[in-house]
């Protein structure tokens, strides 16, 4: 069984839906918190499940280094390897060895790179890319592709969508699992004319789901969101939509607006490993000495452990104190807050009433 997306409803371009995986469905707009090493940081299965995850994503290049694709084929699967049921995505590991710019070599064949474990020399082909995620077994995979940084010339912008083209057409010719979807992902920079070219030519290609790449790597939020409305319609509607490593609340409100479906990022793992939490008032510094005597919880509309039986002058104080406890419940608690906001969407989506979400909530939502 591969991937199955019903579009259930729209509401102007924002769209609701459900995905089904041969490990499970699960409703769409939908944010997948990212386990790097197959692990989400510093939170358990059973804690994932709590906050409401029912989704995650895995990364190809970190696991194709460490423990490697052979020692997960050994265990019977990512899933298995990791003990998690649900659905997983793994990426490409494209955009890990285009962001290790001092230690790759771009060619068509692929990219070389060290290692940044132990500087071994690697290749990582198309082929080989396709390969390592068929052996981790994830639901969904990704097309290999080159992520041009921000900025960059249109010149260097078409030459990674024109290699990205040609890698996803190798991609499908590697693919050999039916149970795993794999999406082709559109690039083209904050070019308008390069976003109409990929898209054009990854549809042609026929995939099961398309990604937008290539945004929030350094470009002001409004140009993302203008190149998202360049991009959306260029897309088939009966597919599903996601835009990778974006998850700040205010981007996957204006996401959804627009008609992404699935959303990524490391952004509440690593704010929590900051002493950052989401609330519906805005963000909160817990370091901040103004909360050493506020026993009141985190955010009185969470329902999650760390709000329920604990206080900002609590956290506070583990955080001073280096107590690792502190990035388990915050972290727990920015989860459980990003799905919140994601079913508070979805009920706006059913009830055509997203754009009063936004503005009701619009203040909360910074950056």
């Amino acid at each position: 069984m591969t991937i199955r997306f019903d579009l259930l409803k729209e509401s102007g371009r924002a769209r609701l839906g459900l995905l089904h995986t041969p490990h499970g469905s699960f409703e769409t707009p939908v944010f997948m918190p990212v386990g790097t090493q197959a692990a989400v940081k510093t939170v358990t299965r059973q804690e994932l499940e709590q906050v409401g995850a029912r989704v995650i994503l895995a990364n190809t290049y970190h696991l194709y280094l460490r423990p490697g694709a052979e020692v997960v084929e050994a265990a019977g699967g990512l899933h298995r390897f990791t003990n998690w049921p649900h659905p997983i995505l793994t990426d490409s590991g494209g955009f890990q060895v285009f962001s290790l710019s001092k230690l790759r070599t771009i060619t068509d064949e692929g990219v070389a790179f060290r290692s940044h474990l132990d500087g071994s020399p690697h290749l990582l082909t198309p082929e080989k890319a396709t390969a390592v995620q068929n052996v981790l077994g994830a639901d969904i995979i990704m097309a290999f592709d080159e992520c041009a940084p921000y900025p960059c010339t249109h010149e260097a912008a078409l030459a990674a969508v024109e290699r990205t083209t040609r890698w996803a057409a190798r991609c499908q010719e590697a693919h050999r699992r039916p149970d795993q979807a794999l999406f082709g992902i559109v690039q083209g920079g904050t070019f308008p004319d390069l976003r109409y070219k990929s898209a054009q030519e990854l549809v042609k290609l026929d995939f099961v789901g398309y990604s937008i790449g290539g945004l929030s790597v350094g470009e002001p939020k409004s140009l993302m969101y203008s190149i998202l409305d360049e991009t959306i319609g260029l897309l088939p509607r009966e597919r599903p939509r996601y835009l990778m490593g974006v998850g700040s609340p205010d981007a996957l409100v204006e996401g959804v607006l627009r008609g992404i479906d699935m959303f990524d990022c490391v952004l509440p793992t690593r704010a929590a490993r900051h002493g950052t939490a989401y609330t519906s008032q805005g963000r909160l510094n817990l370091r901040n000495a103004k909360h050493a005597r506020d026993f009141g919880p985190l955010d009185d509309a969470c329902d999650c452990l760390a709000c329920r039986q604990h206080s900002r002058a609590y956290l506070r104080h583990l955080y001073k104190a280096g107590e690792l406890l502190a990035l388990r419940l915050v972290t727990i608690h920015n989860l459980r807050y990003l799905f919140r906001l994601m079913e508070e969407i979805r009920l706006a989506i059913r009830e055509d009433r997203l754009d009063s979400l936004r503005g009701e909530r619009g203040g909360t939502y910074e950056p």
